[in-house]
């Protein structure tokens, strides 16, 4: 049996005590934000669904790596894969609250562990996604700062009333990057230079939804009838923090699996890890994928935004 030793530090559990205590208002907002929401989906008639956290087959996406779980397991970066084969199954209106995980995420907005809120709709498009963003962060905006349309994040005041505003990934990219969108997709850089020069403009003084993404950096959204390369996808900004991220879901199974081989090979090549294909969800994509579209919201920036936080770990208990 090992022996165990205990290093006692009262001042450390003193001031661990009193960072705690400093939190009780905001996640009082925090908690408010979270009954807000699922009374919310309620009234619209959203079935609320748990998925397993812990999986053998993370989603092969380009920028996300996932949390290794031991005995060829992964902890989960999104249920989305999950949650689709329900809708596959015939459900109409579903949503899931709870924890996701990625690999090497850390900073004042980022964590390897964070509360993922995701819905769905079948029959569904992108833009049924903005109302439903607007109407669900409306409730949680009324439940944590009652009367107010307009409160202060970053230095600003943010207007969540009237429409938000909608701006292309290409204008924004016209106008704020330092290359063209094209050369940063070829020289792989979108990232980067989305995150670094294109992010900081977005979402001042109203949230805003930035759309139209290349394909190349989407690989799970239905391509954009009309505007080859480019699929129907947005993500909302506010303050230059991106929140959430919807698009109408891709439902063609064979350009699914070349999307996701594609993704293989380019982890590979980049000497990153390559995730077993999730056969379950390939399965129910061929058995016949329904018109969907879903959202993923982190709800701890969306606290942070409510709460005027700077930090993620203003607004969570740990």
């Amino acid at each position: 049996m090992p022996t165990l030793s205990f290093d006692r530090d009262l001042d450390a559990a003193k001031q661990d005590a009193k960072r705690l205590q400093n939190l009780q208002g905001n996640l009082r907002k925090r908690a408010a934000m979270m009954s807000a929401l699922r009374q919310w989906f309620a009234r619209e008639d959203f079935l609320e669904v748990e998925s397993p956290v812990r999986l053998p087959a993370p989603a092969l996406e380009d920028y996300i790596d996932a949390v290794e779980s031991g005995k060829g397991m992964w902890l989960r970066t999104s249920p989305e894969l999950h949650l689709k084969r329900l809708l596959a199954a015939g459900y109409p209106r579903i949503f899931e609250i709870g924890p996701c995980f990625r690999f090497g995420e850390s900073g004042d907005h980022h964590r390897e562990e964070f509360t993922m809120l995701e819905w769905y709709r079948l029959q569904g498009s992108w833009t049924d996604l903005m109302a439903d963003a607007q109407g669900m962060v409306a409730a949680a905006l009324e439940a944590t700062n009652p009367g107010q349309k307009t409160i202060p994040f970053r230095g600003q005041s943010i207007d969540f009333s009237g429409e938000w505003p909608r701006l292309t990934v290409s204008e924004a990219f016209g106008r704020y990057a330092s290359i063209s969108l094209r050369q940063a997709i070829d020289e792989g850089k979108f990232e980067l230079v989305l995150c670094t020069e294109v992010e900081p403009h977005l979402g001042n003084g109203a949230p805003l939804f930035l759309t139209e993404y290349p394909m190349e950096c989407s690989g799970l959204s239905a391509a954009l009838h009309g505007k080859p390369g480019f699929v129907a996808r947005w993500e909302l900004y506010v303050a230059g923090l991106e929140i959430g991220n919807a698009c109408t879901e891709l439902a063609d199974p064979p350009e699914q699996e070349r999307r996701f081989l594609a993704t293989a090979d380019l982890r590979a090549a980049d000497n990153r890890p390559v995730y077993p294909m999730d056969q379950p969800f390939m399965n129910a994509m061929w058995n016949g994928f329904p018109l969907c579209a879903g959202t993923a919201i982190g709800l701890d920036r969306l606290a942070m935004v409510l709460a005027n936080a700077d930090d993620i770990a203003e607004v969570k208990a740990f």
